[in-house]
């Protein structure tokens, strides 16, 4: 009948084709928005990529940010896959920035098909593998995380085609997938080891058992290969030494809760669930919940996001597969969503006890978390749907009855692909893309006329810019640059900003220039909050900015409500180049007041 035909028969090469192109149009649908505003300006970039992107402009240009502490520091703790990909996009003319708004589109469409064909190795109904693809291209893109094209947007297409090339049991690719997480994304090859380690036993009978002998065999030498790029990922050196520890980060407002990097948490659910390094669940299902006034609203949000619900539903699915005839055509690889959650949730667990040797903990599930629901919410859809379309038949066999599931089914699929457009999550419109807009180009084209060696300090936000926009390099940077996972680097930087903050609020000009001179600072970035900072203000960056050095600011902040004058404001024009609302101090002029 026309009806089941959709998700009941054995699948025709022509229906795979067209659920699969669909799942691939969809894909590239959702990611447009973001291409455009990718596009739409001279001066664009991803909040994350500022940070892990700025300094691979060195690939056309070796000469930029030389002796820059913040960019020997992000290139540092940059995978070595990674890094590779940019450097071959860079030979071809295509510079790091331009690559990182391409790449989110293409990440989604390789992720995409992966999704699709793990479906179709769990159950040979096409539907559920477009159901799955659309509800995880939906997590993606409710988060900046894909966009950012920084290593963590690498993990869905790595991962999902180890999953595929498992359940395919074809060892070469799914050897060479476990390879490319360590050079891409390490944290994946703590997951695909546990769920090799997993697949090593089998439930059979009541009892586990040992796996076939192939499988084992085909388990331990995927294991070999994992555990050999892990101690070659742990064998790698930093030039900024060791992580931080646990007792330590208890002592940084860097991880408090009001901190730049927070971690730590006075509440517990915050810490253990919603906490956006600390927690297990993905972040954007909390913000969805938040954004919710009414009472009920964690409720109400998974009513609106399907993905949660209809995955957390497989279970039941599953147990009552012998009243539901689109469950019965899944096979044993279904098991291979458990061993996901079980190492996912292991990790992230192993993650805490050994916080942060193993990086942080929500690494372990919010990625693979979004993946995982997004599978069983596929597979919960196609079973669901079946059972609905089945009881409807047993009352009507007409051929206009059929007509109707069918439109019912079309409309409830497109209703499936076009809800998220209706969503706001984090006070952001659908699809999240994080991405920043630089406003003063006359600020910009100033510096990027300046030599390549110069120095600027400032506390302004823009400021964060420049070196993005510019190739100029920044004394220190605000949040996002000043991750504070290693000491070496935390602490120098740390004290670099402390010291930029006392003089540009001191009344001894000498100070001013004690920083100058000992940084070799070239100019000195002011806009119009820089000595009137506004600290009611909780939006307000300087606010932001002062929180986190509260035993140096405290003085300042009771300095500026006597009306005592920092020197660089009693400058005037003397030594100053006005671009727009800011003010641009020449350092050597300075020194010569």
């Amino acid at each position: 009948m026309l009806a089941t035909r959709l998700y009941l028969e054995k699948p025709t090469r022509s229906q795979i084709f067209c659920w699969f192109g669909s799942s691939l149009v969809v894909a590239f649908l959702y990611s447009l928005p973001a291409l455009h505003q990718a596009f739409r300006s001279d001066y664009v970039i991803q909040d994350d990529a500022r940070q892990h992107v700025f300094w691979m402009l060195r690939f056309l240009d070796p000469t930029l940010f030389p002796n820059d502490l913040t960019a020997d520091y992000f290139q540092s703790v940059a995978p070595w896959g990674y890094t590779t990909l940019y450097r071959i996009f860079s030979l071809f003319g295509i510079d790091p920035i331009t690559a990182s708004k391409i790449l989110p589109s293409i990440l989604g469409l390789i992720t995409t098909a992966f999704c699709f064909g793990v479906v179709g190795q769990i159950v040979s109904v096409p539907m559920a593998g477009f159901a799955a693809a659309t509800l995880l291209n939906q997590n993606l893109w409710m988060r900046d995380d894909l966009s950012s094209a920084t290593p963590g947007a690498f993990f869905y297409p790595i991962f999902l085609a180890f999953l595929y090339y498992l359940l395919r049991g074809s060892l070469l690719p799914c050897l060479a997938t476990i390879a490319l997480q360590g050079l891409f994304y390490p944290q994946g090859v703590f997951l695909s080891a546990g769920i090799l380690l997993l697949r090593l036993l089998d439930w059979q009978g009541g009892k586990w058992r040992l796996s076939e002998r192939r499988q084992i065999r085909f388990c331990l030498i995927g294991l070999a290969v994992a555990l050999l790029v892990m101690l070659l990922y742990a064998m790698k050196s930093s030039q900024f030494g060791a992580v931080i520890r646990l007792a330590e980060a208890r002592n940084l407002v860097a991880f408090s809760p009001s901190g730049w990097s927070a971690f730590f948490s006075d509440s517990p659910v915050d810490f253990w669930l919603c906490g956006k390094r600390s927690g297990m669940i993905p972040t954007e299902w909390c913000d969805l919940a938040k954004n919710d006034q009414e009472a009920l609203r964690p409720w109400l949000a998974l009513i609106r996001f399907p993905a949660i619900w209809l995955g957390l539903l497989l279970p039941l699915c599953l147990k009552l597969q012998h009243r539901l005839p689109g469950s019965q055509q899944a096979n044993r690889n279904w098991n291979i969503l458990w061993q996901v959650a079980i190492v996912s949730i292991g990790m992230f667990f192993l993650a805490h006890l050994l916080s942060f040797r193993l990086h942080l903990p929500n690494r372990y599930t919010e990625h693979s978390f979004r993946i995982l629901l997004s599978l069983a919410a596929g597979l919960s859809f196609v079973i669901l749907l079946n059972l609905a379309t089945q009881r409807f038949l047993r009352r009507n066999h007409d051929r206009q009855t059929q007509r109707l599931i069918v439109g019912c089914t079309a409309v409830v699929l497109a209703t499936l692909v076009f809800y998220p457009y209706s969503l706001e999550i984090d006070n952001a419109a659908f699809p999240v893309t994080g991405y920043v807009r630089g406003k003063h180009p006359e600020l910009y084209s100033f510096f990027a006329k300046q030599p390549k060696d110069i120095v600027i300090a400032s506390l302004t936000e823009e400021a964060n810019q420049l070196p993005t926009f510019t190739q100029r390099s920044l004394l220190v940077g605000g949040e996002g640059y000043l991750l504070p996972y290693h000491p070496q680097y935390f602490q120098e930087m740390s004290q670099r900003l402390s010291n930029l903050i006392r003089a540009q609020y001191s009344p001894d000009l000498a100070q001013v220039k004690a920083l100058i001179r000992k940084y070799d600072v070239d100019f000195w970035l002011l806009d119009q909050e820089s000595f009137q900072p506004d600290f009611t203000d909780p939006k307000s960056y300087l606010t932001s900015l002062f929180a986190q050095f509260p035993a140096e600011t405290e003085p300042i902040k009771a300095q500026l409500q006597t009306g005592t004058v920092p020197a660089l404001a009693q400058l005037g024009e003397t030594c100053s180049v006005s671009r727009g609302d800011f003010r641009i101090l020449r350092a050597k002029c300075v020194l010569r007041q």
